[in-house]
């Protein structure tokens, strides 16, 4: 009887109404570490409804976060308030992804070309055919 009461109590002091911004990012699997998340908010790598903050910053349900990743930008909104970090399918429930459709061809684009510069092991070095053609796709890929 005495842990479920326990359990109630620190169940609704984490699910309040706020929380650190850094803290919301880790337990949604934005970033892998929450000091990751916080050296994002420490160089202003974060906005909050417009507005850059700081990593003890709090977060509500309804703020809209804008992440600004090396080579695009995640737009997210708030659905729910996170006790601990969880698993990604039960993480998806807790946040709206409201990116454009632009930077998520951006994001897939640089992925591709990724896979497509690494080798395998034990392939050897490119041939002089497979070097240009892959130029060629580089220089296509970094234009459009």
């Amino acid at each position: 009887m005495e842990y479920s009461i326990t359990w109630r109590i620190l169940f609704f002091k984490m699910a309040g109404d706020s929380m650190r911004i850094d803290k919301w990012l880790w337990c949604i699997r934005a970033f892998r570490t929450r000091s990751k998340a916080s050296a994002a908010c420490r160089a202003n790598h974060l906005q909050v409804n417009g507005q850059r903050i700081k990593p003890a910053s709090m977060v509500r349900v309804g703020d809209a976060v804008s992440i600004d990743y090396p080579r695009y930008q995640r737009t997210l909104r708030v659905i729910a308030l996170l006790p601990r970090r969880v698993a990604a399918p039960i993480a998806i429930k807790h946040y709206e992804d409201l990116t454009p459709e632009i930077e998520c061809d951006k994001l897939k684009k640089h992925t591709v070309a990724q896979s497509v510069v690494e080798r395998e092991r034990g392939r050897g070095r490119p041939t002089k055919r497979e070097r240009r053609e892959l130029e060629k796709w580089l220089q296509d890929f970094s234009e459009g």
